[in-house]
This record gives C-alpha cells, sequence and structure tokens, in this order.
C-alpha cells in the first residue's frame, strides 16, 4: 500500500490513535467491549428466561421497565457520585457489583431457582450499577488522552456499544440454545473481568474539585442552564429521539408495509444499529470537522429527513438502506456531542453531565416511541414516521437559528 492509499485510507476509516498512544484507554477500549457483549448476552437470556417461566409477553415487558426507571432515577445521582469520589474506584466498585449480579444469576440458574421476581431484582440492582459506572467511566477518558484525541476516542466508544448490541444478543441466544441460561450468565460474569482488570491499571482519578466536598446534582444542572452550547447538545439530540424515533412502529410496518413477519422485524430493527456501527467505522473524516455544532446539527437533519424518507418507502430493501443511513447520522451526532461535553466541560462538573446524558439516552427513545405510537394510533403508520421525520427537521432548523453560538463552535476554541 502506498503511502497515498494509507492516507485516504485513515481519513475514511476510525482513527487508532488512542489505542496506540495510550495502555490506560487500550484497557479501558477491550474491557468495555468483552464486557458489552456480556451484557448484551445477559439481556437476552433473561428476557428468554421471564418468557420460560411465564409465558408472558407483558412479563417480558417488565424486565425493559425494570431496567429503565433505575438507569433514569440514579442517572444524575451517579453522576454526582462520579464528581465526588475517585472514579477509578467508583468504577471498580460498580464493575465488580456487576460481575457480582451475573454470578447471582448463574447461580441461582445452576441451582434451579427459577423465580420472575428475582430475575426483576438483578435486573434493577444491574440498572443501578451502569449508573453509577458510566459516568466514572466515561470521565475518566479526558484524563487519560489529550483533547485533540477526544473525538477518536468517542467514535471507538461507539463501535464498542454497538458491537456488543449486535453480537451480544445473537451470541446469547446460541449459548442459551447449547448450554442453557447458566452458561450465558457464566459467560457475562466472566467478561466482566477485562473490564475490571482495566480499571485496577488505572492510577487515581480524584476529580478536580474546589470549594463543596460533595458534589451536588442542582449545582450540575445550574451549571448546564448557564452553559447554551452544551444545553444545545441536549435539544439537539431531543428533536432526534422524542420527534423521530419509529422503532416502536417496526412491527407494525413489517405486516402492513411489507407483508413480512417477525424476522422482517428483526431487519428494521437491526438496519439503524448496522449504520451506527459503521458511524464509528468510518469516521475517520470527521477529524478534518472544527465546527462541531455545526456537524451536530446537520447530523440530526439527516436522521430526520431518513426517517421521514423511510415512511414514505414500501420497499423493504430501501428501508433498509434509510434506516441504516438514520443509524450513521445519529453516531455522528452522538460523537460530537461527547466531545463537546468532555472538552468544553471543567473536570469536576464531568460526570454529572454524564449523569444528564444518561438520562436523555434512556429516556428519550422512550418517549419518543409512545410518540410514535399514539399519533400512529390516531392517524397511521406513514403519518406518524413521515410527520416526526419531517418535525425533527424542522425543530432542529429552529435550533440552529436560535442557536448561533452552537453553530460557531469552534473545536480548536471550544467554549461551553
Amino acid at each position: 500500500m502506498t503511502a497515498t492509499q494509507e492516507g485516504s485510507r485513515r481519513r475514511v476509516l476510525a482513527d487508532l490513535t488512542p489505542l496506540r498512544t495510550s495502555p490506560h484507554y487500550r484497557r479501558l477500549w477491550f474491557g468495555n467491549t468483552v464486557s458489552w457483549v456480556g451484557q448484551g448476552m445477559t439481556a437476552l437470556a433473561i428476557s428468554l428466561q421471564v418468557y420460560d417461566i411465564t409465558r408472558s409477553p407483558f412479563s417480558v415487558g417488565l424486565v425493559g421497565l425494570f431496567s429503565l426507571v433505575p438507569l433514569i432515577v440514579f442517572g444524575l445521582y451517579g453522576g454526582a457520585v462520579a464528581d465526588t469520589v475517585d472514579r477509578r474506584k467508583l468504577g471498580l466498585a460498580s464493575a465488580t457489583g456487576s460481575a457480582v449480579l451475573s454470578a447471582a444469576l448463574a447461580t441461582a440458574a445452576f441451582a434451579g431457582f427459577h423465580r420472575v421476581w428475582f430475575l426483576y431484582a438483578i435486573v434493577a440492582l444491574q440498572s443501578v450499577c451502569a449508573a453509577l459506572n458510566s459516568p466514572a467511566r466515561t470521565s475518566m477518558i479526558p484524563r487519560l488522552l489529550p483533547p485533540e484525541q477526544l473525538r477518536a476516542a468517542n467514535a471507538l466508544n461507539s463501535m464498542t456499544t454497538t458491537f456488543g448490541m449486535l453480537v451480544g444478543p445473537g451470541l446469547g441466544g446460541l449459548v442459551v440454545g447449547l448450554g442453557g441460561y447458566q452458561i450465558a450468565y457464566l459467560v457475562d460474569a466472566v467478561a466482566f473481568s477485562a473490564a475490571l482488570y482495566a480499571m485496577w491499571r488505572l492510577p487515581s482519578m480524584l476529580p478536580d474539585r474546589t470549594g463543596a466536598k460533595r458534589a451536588s446534582v442542582l449545582d450540575g444542572l445550574r451549571f448546564l442552564a448557564t452553559r447554551p452550547n452544551l444545553r444545545m447538545t441536549f435539544f439537539s439530540d431531543f428533536c432526534a429521539m422524542i420527534l423521530a424515533h419509529p422503532r416502536a412502529l417496526f412491527p407494525v410496518v413489517a405486516v402492513v408495509w411489507y407483508d413480512g413477519d417477525a424476522r422482517t422485524t428483526g431487519l428494521l430493527a437491526a438496519a439503524p444499529a448496522v449504520g451506527a456501527l459503521l458511524g464509528g467505522v468510518l469516521s475517520g473524516w470527521q477529524g478534518r470537522i472544527r465546527h462541531h455544532g455545526q456537524a451536530i446539527l446537520l447530523a440530526v437533519a439527516c436522521w430526520g429527513t431518513a426517517i421521514a424518507v423511510f415512511g414514505l418507502t414500501r420497499n423493504l430493501w430501501l428501508g433498509l438502506l434509510l434506516l441504516a443511513l438514520a443509524g450513521y447520522s445519529d453516531t455522528v451526532s452522538m460523537i460530537f456531542r461527547n466531545t463537546m461535553m468532555q472538552v468544553a466541560a471543567p473536570d469536576e462538573m464531568r460526570g454529572r453531565l454524564q449523569g444528564v446524558f444518561i438520562v436523555v439516552v434512556a429516556g428519550g427513545p422512550r418517549l419518543g416511541d409512545f410518540l410514535a405510537g399514539s399519533v400512529a394510533d390516531l392517524t397511521s403508520p406513514a403519518v406518524a414516521i413521515t410527520g416526526g421525520g419531517i418535525a425533527c427537521v424542522l425543530a432542529i432548523a429552529v435550533l440552529a437559528l436560535y442557536g448561533r453560538e452552537f453553530r460557531r463552535y469552534d473545536a480548536l476554541n471550544p467554549t461551553a
């Protein structure tokens, strides 16, 4: 490969510089990749086990509720804790808690203890651990890498998450089919060892704090209220996740539009994830973008446009392509939003901002599901999906007009 070809490849594919230059980040990234796959396995295994016990789709649906509520309730609190204590110790403790919970699932399955209430309790406690772990882990990254490498690191992190979401459930179904629930849970517990080792090797990560000893959730929200550029990152995400989120309508669309079945629904659900993974893999070009606010606005507008056109098409493969394009756009937006939060916010606020991010990411799509289902029930799926996409584009256009400073945001001179 010539130097020119190598340079062109780097401009397209993900920038691997953070993995090459920081052993701490490299171990953390690898550990998170392994643990995300394990968590995906466990999530599917729990849903399968609940259905096996109850034969009730409603009971399976409650798994999502028991996962969502603690994540939202403890998301802000976890961010405040991450801005108060040693983030390395918090990451270790919460990851250890997740590993112990997976081991408890495996032990119960080996012992033949099959109780739905036990599975619900484990799911809720796993969400609490995740709400504590995510702000600690994310706020560590700016301490491990220079600012110019954070965008590349966020692209690599997006690949980890999406890879786990794609591979984990499929691998979980295979493992459950071959070895039972206990093997799937045991594999997840062992997978956490990679994340624990990475955390163990990190140096102390005390936040750079001044003033009060304990970080306050309210102080974090007050800080966000005075930082228009950071607020805009959340507002722009709400435009996409609430106004144009058609996931809840995939089962209806699969049957009514494409004369399909559960497999068609699976394809529709997988297409955005495939696009999101490509958004991380093909992220090299993003390193040349200085105006991150403009990139976020354009990416969300592309999401809304892709969703709106998806609502008009009745060709399955074109629909899947549009959903993949939407997923790609969402990852581009997420990479730049995370980078802005890490660079423009002071270290003592990064945990709490990540806590707000967890609440937005967890709650926004659920509100979007409710809105899409309600509008589709009153009108039709086509109106709900296409109308939601158009509403997203219009809303992001209003934000673009209102957020002049956000449009001017320069990565070389970041301001919150």
